[in-house]
């Protein structure tokens, strides 16, 4: 048996403003944006380098706009992405060392907040090998 979590709703009050967020803000890919049928507005953006996809529109979910929380992108130098971001005019927090692994979070428009992860260094992913 195989199952790949490939697409992720993300709920949003304004598609538009959102869209333009994770286009602009973070760089993700926009995949499509269709209406499906009336009242289905479907939305895919994809941040680069993922096999995963985020899901913003209408008709979609009963999730309250900014609900969500702990998606977390792992990049491989967070120093770098961090900057990027930043320099996109996203408001991203300084980066944390938790105990060698770096952290930095930020928040879609609506509150959805999310966690960027630095790639955990080989010794301290070694540490936890039986």
């Amino acid at each position: 048996m195989q199952m790949r979590l490939e697409v992720v709703q993300v709920p949003v009050s304004d598609v538009d403003r959102s869209k333009a967020f994770y286009a602009e803000k973070l760089g993700f890919v926009l995949d499509h944006d269709v209406e499906h049928i009336p009242g289905m507005r479907v939305v895919q953006l994809t941040p680069p380098g993922s096999p995963t996809s985020v899901v913003i529109g209408t008709g979609m979910t009963a999730m309250t706009p900014g609900s969500l929380e702990g998606l977390q992108l792992v990049v491989p130098d967070i120093t770098e992405v961090r900057a990027e971001l930043v320099r996109r005019g996203a408001d991203i927090s300084e980066i944390q060392d938790l105990g060698g692994v770096l952290f930095a979070y930020f928040s879609d428009p609506d509150g959805n907040r999310w966690v960027m992860q630095g790639q955990t260094p080989a010794d301290i992913r070694d540490a936890h090998k039986p």
